[in-house]
């Protein structure tokens, strides 16, 4: 019984504190309709390319196009600092970070592509669209998207991270 205590409180703990401290980097702005969160982002033009490459196939296939929206974004680009620093390619703490948007953006739910070492924004879209899963997430029933591409100085290697939320 010990035993299976101790990582539920873990992970409570870790959701928590991460939860408290994204907070800090917000300003909320309260509007008569609802609540949202506004943080600033600066896209670069590959970000915005590959963002309108995914809502054109959206639209072409006569699903809903994505809004973008600057909180995800920034956790995307937090993920790519964590890979760069981490020197690795993975969904790791895709859990607390979705946790994390759920809590801020009260998402249903939320999604994630991840990519490496692609050199262009139509590259990585059709890497992306060639995989089941990421595509899945670029069909998926989705209302709002982020994205952040950084690059490694060490070794000029482009980091891709794309999270996907319903709202």
């Amino acid at each position: 019984m010990k035993s299976n205590v101790f990582p539920v409180l873990l992970l409570v703990v870790i959701v928590h504190a991460t939860a408290s401290c994204s907070s800090d980097n917000l300003e909320l702005q309260d509007d008569k309709t609802s609540s949202t969160q506004e943080i600033n982002y600066t896209y670069i033009s590959s970000e915005l390319e590959t963002m309108e490459l995914i809502n054109a196939y959206r639209v072409s296939m006569g699903l809903n196009a994505l809004e973008k929206i600057n909180y995800l974004s920034y956790k995307s680009e937090e993920h790519n600092k964590y890979m760069i620093a981490n020197n690795s390619v993975s969904h790791n703490n895709f859990v607390v970070r979705s946790q994390n948007i759920i809590n801020v953006l009260r998402a249903k739910k939320v999604g994630e592509n991840i990519a490496y070492n692609y050199n262009s924004p139509q590259a990585v879209f059709d890497a992306w669209m060639n995989s089941p899963r990421h595509k899945e997430n670029i069909i998926g029933d989705y209302t709002h998207f982020g994205i952040s591409i950084r690059e490694n100085s060490a070794n000029g290697k482009k980091y891709y991270t794309n999270i996907f939320a319903k709202i």
